[in-house]
């Protein structure tokens, strides 16, 4: 019954991090504008310009300017969105398949952590890029939800790791 347990419990952990993604993902999708704007404002670095000018002289060179490769940039990350939200249903379904014994408990723990290995891979983009371009200067609210989300990904990664060695 413990072995059940865990594997809906990993299930369960995926669906909510699909879940909220797919929510992210849709609105990124669909109405573009909410987000695709504050990237372009951080990856033009204007709060810095505006709020820190002598700070932002040490680094204007970074800014990316090019509204195409924005835009692209942009298609590119709710692609990857997409893509790690797939994979986190998937996971998410082998997960309770392996829980009924459906599905071989290595297909579901591999396919889970692959979901995860994405869903960190979203986050920690944003605060790799971030740094770049100093988003810290003015988008502290989005610096801190990414590292939250980065932590709620590598959490789960140590849940299926610690699933992995137990099985």
């Amino acid at each position: 019954m413990l072995d059940q347990i865990l594997l809906v419990t990993c299930a369960v952990n995926l669906a909510f991090m699909a879940a909220w993604l797919t929510v992210g993902a849709i609105e990124n999708l669909f109405h573009s504008f909410l987000n695709e704007t504050y990237t372009a404002e951080v990856m033009d670095m204007l709060r810095m310009r505006e709020d820190y000018p002598e700070a932002y002289a040490h680094v204007s060179y970074r800014r990316l300017t090019n509204p195409r490769l924005r835009k692209g940039l942009f298609a590119f990350i709710v692609a990857w969105e997409l893509l790690a939200t797939l994979v986190l249903w998937l996971g998410a379904g082998a997960a309770a398949g392996a829980a009924l014994s459906l599905v071989a408990v290595a297909t579901a723990l591999s396919l889970a952590l692959v979901g995860v290995l994405l869903f960190c891979s979203v986050w920690a983009g944003f605060l790799i890029a971030g740094n770049y371009f100093c988003y810290w200067f003015g988008h502290e609210g989005g610096q801190n939800t990414h590292f939250h989300m980065l932590l709620w990904g590598l959490g789960n990664t140590l849940l299926i790791a610690a699933l992995a060695i137990h099985f």
